[in-house]
């Protein structure tokens, strides 16, 4: 088992330095034909993704990994279930090409504990990648995938829900906790 902490940019003491410095950090390439660290890498993030109920897509900076995969649910699953066949693996993924007027939706972040953001994104996008196991795919996604996609993409640049200009929602008894965040 090679699972990983979800590194946060806060936590209930307040800011995390250490992990704000990993999850800002634009990730490498990994080169293809995968190596062995390529191959734990990605067995790291796929562990510490399918043994959480409480995501849909994972990044590898968010488990201390500066690569740019990404892992995430390429079906809408049933509460509790877990299969393996509907998760993907996607190394070095570029979106090239977007389709469709933006949807805009709530979204959560396991790196952004508490809070959610409106952030609109494209509907359908076409991704070229390599797979987990380093062969060169194109794939299209649509509505709630596209979105999940794009999610994971931008925290391989560095980017957060809370970089979005979208309406935010935290808990009200959070509040004073998060104005202090914010205003810091």
């Amino acid at each position: 088992m090679t699972e990983k902490r979800v590194l946060t940019l806060w936590n209930d003491e307040g800011v995390n330095e250490s992990d704000i410095s990993i999850l800002r950090k634009k990730s490498s390439e990994i080169p293809v034909p995968l190596d062995k660290k390529a191959h734990e890498d990605i067995k790291s993030l796929v562990d510490s993704f399918t043994n959480r109920n409480d995501a849909v897509g994972l990044a590898a900076p968010q488990i201390g990994i500066n690569k740019r995969i990404i892992v995430f649910r390429n079906k809408d699953r049933e509460e509790g279930q877990k299969n393996t066949e509907d998760i993907e693996v996607l190394i070095n993924p570029r979106i090239t090409q977007t389709r469709g007027e933006k949807v805009t939706m709530t979204e959560g972040c396991l790196s952004c504990p508490e809070i959610q953001v409106e952030i609109s994104r494209f509907p359908e996008i076409k991704v070229r990648a390599f797979n987990a196991r380093g062969e060169k795919i194109s794939k299209r996604y649509l509505d709630f995938v596209a979105r999940v996609v794009q999610h994971e993409i931008d925290h391989l640049d560095g980017k957060l829900i809370v970089d979005y200009e979208g309406n935010s929602y935290y808990p009200s008894e959070k509040q004073s906790f998060f104005e202090k965040i914010f205003k810091g």
